[in-house]
């Protein structure tokens, strides 16, 4: 593990223990202008995140999503930082448990190294490129993670719950036996870990939501790709799109 990784690792935890003591304590919700929530678990988490990375990483900048939204966008160069600091704020809001933290390195427009932490569940997924991907599950040792070959008996596919009838609807040709709904980056490490093959996502995703589960995927042997209007893949998911508002077009992620 590089130490750079393990000063993401860090972040992503001491900003998951706030934000689990804020989900315990409850706080209110606000709405931004696009009808998304944001709490104060949000913006405490990026701060951690943020004094963290800047502590050890002065020179990395930090795409992170609620300075983001607030109009503060570094000059990101070739290499910065991608933080989601609360992904799934309507689960936490809701207290399904199923949000996240999310913190990703990009390299000239890859993701080459990133961070998923569930604070409720205390679930730890990390993948850097060249090193794997790895799973610890309430502070148990480290486990490597792979994806899988598609089974015979058909795909599992991940879908948002409240995308799933459309997300059918798109894939109708392919051989599906099983439709896994899931919320917040979760989805990725599903696919990471072998327990599903297939997430298309045809709904709204900014940069943030994607570049750790990315990172995690590539490094357990999956792939992302972008789609074209016609449906089909069209060259590898990238990153530090500020012409496009940092907005991802609809994607396909799989395992092998």
């Amino acid at each position: 593990m590089s130490p750079l990784l393990e000063v993401m690792i860090d972040a992503a935890l001491k900003a998951g223990a706030e934000i689990e003591r804020i989900y315990g304590a409850g706080c209110a919700t606000e709405w931004k202008p696009d009808g998304s929530p944001v709490t104060e678990a949000d913006r405490a988490a990026e701060a951690i995140i943020l004094r963290r990375l800047h502590d050890a990483c002065p020179n990395v900048p930090v795409l992170a999503e609620e300075a983001a939204c607030a109009g503060s966008i570094p000059d990101l160069g070739t290499r910065f930082f991608l933080v989601d600091p609360l992904d799934g704020t309507r689960g936490f809001v809701e207290r399904n448990g199923e949000f996240t933290v999310n913190i990703a390195l990009i390299d000239h427009g890859d993701p080459v190294a990133g961070v998923i932490y569930a604070p409720d569940s205390r679930a730890l997924y990390t993948g850097e490129r060249g090193a794997g991907a790895f799973r610890n599950l309430e502070g148990a040792p480290a486990e490597t993670i792979r994806t899988r070959e598609p089974p015979a008996a058909g795909l599992t596919v991940i879908a948002s719950r409240s995308e799933a009838e459309a997300t059918s609807a798109r894939i109708a040709h392919l051989p599906v036996a099983a439709f896994l709904p899931s919320s917040s980056s979760l989805k990725f490490c599903l696919l990471a870990e072998g327990s599903a093959d297939l997430y298309p996502r045809y709904g709204r995703t900014m940069e943030w939501d994607t570049g750790a589960g990315h990172a995690i995927l590539e490094a357990a042997g999956g792939r992302v790709f972008a789609l074209a209007e016609d449906g089909s893949e069209a060259g590898p998911l990238r990153y530090g799109k500020a012409e496009q508002g940092f907005a991802n077009p609809h994607f396909t992620a799989r395992g092998r």
